[in-house]
């Protein structure tokens, strides 16, 4: 069974470009991990300092090893002073396939 969860994060303002550059970097770490199924950033259409990202991974195995991996942790570091609350809000969700064998 696949993993998906979605992030969510607003950055502070003036922070815009920083995050973005982030989201960037990151993006290619995951998109390269061998579980990793989808990862798709998006920022808010009409504010442009929220962002919406999600995620696919192929099973739990795969989730926790991108959990575990470091450059995740050197991204939520430098993203906590950069956005409000210090961090991502994550949702995790149910297989996002369950009627497709």
């Amino acid at each position: 069974m696949s993993w998906a969860l979605s992030a969510e994060f607003t950055a502070v303002p003036g922070a815009e470009e920083r995050v973005a550059e982030l989201v960037r970097d990151l993006t290619v770490h995951v998109r390269a991990e061998p579980g990793n199924l989808a990862f798709n950033p998006h920022r808010v259409r009409d504010e442009p300092r929220r962002w919406f990202v999600y995620e696919v991974y192929r099973d739990e195995a795969a989730f926790r090893d991108h959990l575990a991996a470091d450059y995740g942790a050197t991204f939520n570091a430098a993203l906590a002073n950069l956005v409000e609350g210090g961090g991502s809000r994550l949702t995790l969700f149910a297989d996002p396939n369950p009627l497709v064998e």
